[in-house]
């Protein structure tokens, strides 16, 4: 059974309050109503200014992609050609490359002069100042001169050569004699004769020996005086045109220096 509960205890509501509540209950819808509208306003206007901020990177990004798929590997070889590292620029001097590849030539050989030469040899006994016998010895001589030029004394200041590398102008060494020999197999004794009675001396060696040396001498002399050195001048001008035309040379000057080999001179 239940008792009503006194009015005393029941409780009451100040009018202050009741008047706050009243107009709380009246009032916060509208304000709830009113806060919601500028809420999605302002969201959407955030929402528009990222795209806005964030549309023309991707627009840029999406030219600079096509313009890079255009380009194709353009792009690569630009880059390859930036990064890499360029060798150092160098430099050769014409003037010496000419001397050493004329140089590997060494002793040019451009003239060879040969001579058959008939020398006799003789070689007396005596007792003495009396003859008593004689020995003579008549040696035929097959020999070989050769003249050229020594292309180990070509210097740089020989070579002169343009800035566009198309003509060069070559001082050559003087011409000289290289080699005199007599060839043995070919040469022989032709006659040898110790006299009456075999009273000669028996000297066939030292004979032979002589007579070599003085072929040599015939020979030479017979080479200088045939130009043997103004041959060589002339071909080694020649010979060395062409090997530089070979290295790529269109316009090629060559002069020649006269003879200043002792050798011709002393047998004239």
């Amino acid at each position: 059974m239940k008792f009503p509960m006194p009015d005393s205890y029941r409780e009451t509501t100040s009018p202050a309050r009741q008047d706050s509540e009243r107009d709380t209950a009246d009032y916060s819808p509208y304000r709830r109503q009113s806060r919601q509208p500028q809420k999605t306003s302002i969201v959407k206007l955030l929402q528009l200014l990222a795209i806005a901020t964030t549309g023309a990177p991707v627009m840029l990004g999406s030219q600079a992609l096509l313009a890079f798929l255009r380009s194709g590997g353009q792009f690569f070889s630009e880059v390859k050609d930036a990064l890499t590292i360029k060798p150092p620029e160098e430099t050769v001097d014409v003037r010496t490359v000419v001397v050493e590849q004329v140089q590997e030539v060494s002793e040019l050989t451009t003239a060879v002069f040969t001579m058959e030469a008939v020398v006799p040899a003789q070689s007396d006994r005596k007792f003495g100042e009396l003859t008593i016998g004689k020995t003579n010895l008549l040696y035929v001589a097959y020999g070989e001169v050769q003249a050229g030029v020594d292309l180990e004394e070509l210097s740089t200041a020989d070579v002169v050569a343009s800035q566009t590398g198309n003509s060069i102008r070559l001082v050559l060494p003087p011409p000289k004699l290289l080699d005199t020999k007599i060839d043995v197999e070919r040469s022989n004794v032709y006659d040898y004769d110790r006299g009456f009675f075999n009273l000669g001396p028996d000297r066939a060696p030292q004979l032979q020996d002589l007579a070599e040396k003085e072929a040599l001498v015939k020979i030479e002399r017979a080479a200088c005086e045939q130009g043997i050195l103004d041959q060589a001048n002339d071909r080694a001008s020649l010979v060395i045109t062409q090997l530089l035309q070979v290295a790529g040379f269109t316009e090629v000057t060559i002069e020649t220096t006269p003879s200043a080999n002792t050798a011709c001179r002393a047998l004239s």
